[in-house]
């Protein structure tokens, strides 16, 4: 005959605050063609998530190298936001496409949030691998070191990052802003 006696409730676990390590080191991680914004939009951008007190990646210490460092993809996989900027000359980088992958990796892996700003660029452009974009993916297909393979992640990429809610910053906008 089994006990009818219910053991009581377990009780509940104790928490402190102290017991939660939070998975990101960064709250948000900038990714941008720096002969394209480093000294103007990003720099600005930069800056200002700063002073509002947000942990903000930006490769100013990094060295440049033919191939993504391994610091550059820890920085993107650490970070809980993801802001891509967008111009013309984005897609001419490897390295600004390799993070691209990366970026969008993570969003779907680590739930990584993930906003465009198009700068100076047609948001249709960057979704549709047109103009400027599709320029620099032909150049990249006519490199023999880099696979066609590669060119296709780039380009899906591409597509679903323009394909998420952003802010467009055309020429007629900016301009305004300094008049």
């Amino acid at each position: 005959m089994a006990n009818s006696e219910a053991s009581p409730p377990a009780p509940p676990p104790r928490f402190s605050f102290s017991s939660f390590t939070h998975p990101w080191k960064y709250q948000v991680f900038l990714s941008f063609r720096g002969e394209d914004t480093r000294n103007n939009f990003t720099a600005h951008l930069c800056n200002a998530l700063r002073l509002r007190g947000i942990n903000t990646f930006m490769d100013e210490e990094l060295t440049r190298g033919e191939d993504i460092s391994r610091e550059l993809l820890q920085a993107i996989e650490q970070s809980k936001i993801s802001i891509i900027v967008f111009s013309e000359t984005f897609a001419s980088s490897k390295w600004c496409l390799d993070e691209l992958v990366k970026i969008i990796e993570c969003k779907e892996s680590k739930k990584q949030l993930v906003r465009p700003v198009f700068y100076k660029v047609d948001p249709s452009h960057v979704r549709n691998v047109q103009g400027t974009f599709g320029e620099a993916l032909a150049n990249h297909e006519r490199n023999s070191s880099v696979s066609s393979e590669k060119v296709q992640k780039w380009r899906t990429a591409l597509n679903q990052a323009a394909n998420l809610s952003g802010w467009t910053l055309l020429n007629q906008y900016l301009s305004s802003l300094h008049t």
